[in-house]
């Protein structure tokens, strides 16, 4: 297994690494279809999951997410993909706030692994404060579900 690594690199920047077994074009596809997203995306420990996934993945496309506990009002997110290069960068805005991010993921590929480095700048110190204070161990949480997504079904993703 892999350790994700936090680290605030200024008031305003949030960057989250870790390596994932399998190649760039199955962790970026993990990333970018809606049905799969669904099956990793939100930690469990928040005991809600994603009830609704839409993504139009490219440049310019949007974005929308609910997540939350059936019969419950849904949390969502939402932006645009400012973008996309398969399999190894996406772009997307987070426009549920005035606090959202601009987030950069990128895929590299060494070895049959992937390093992903998930960058976020926040507008302000106080916008970076408040989604550390929200999410705490939540990313740590969501990428060790990638990690036993791609480990359950990459032999399945790998020869579609």
């Amino acid at each position: 297994m892999h350790r994700t690594a936090v680290e605030r690199k200024s008031d305003r920047e949030l960057v989250i690494t870790r390596t994932f077994n399998g190649p760039a074009r199955i962790v970026f596809e993990a990333w970018t279809k809606p049905e799969l997203l669904k099956q990793w995306w939100v930690p469990k420990s928040f005991g809600a999951s994603l009830l609704s996934c839409q993504a139009d993945v490219r440049t310019g496309g949007s974005y929308r997410f609910e997540i939350g506990r059936e019969g419950s009002k849904p949390m969502a997110f939402f932006g645009r993909y400012l973008e996309v290069t398969p399999p190894s960068r996406l772009v997307w805005t987070n426009e549920e706030s005035d606090a959202g991010a601009v987030t950069t993921v990128t895929f590299e590929e060494k070895g049959g692994k992937t390093l992903l480095v998930l960058h976020e700048l926040y507008p302000s110190k106080k916008a970076l404060d408040d989604a550390i204070a929200g999410v705490g161990g939540g990313m740590a949480e969501t990428f060790e579900q990638l990690d036993e997504f791609l480990l359950t079904s990459g032999a399945k993703a790998e020869g579609s």
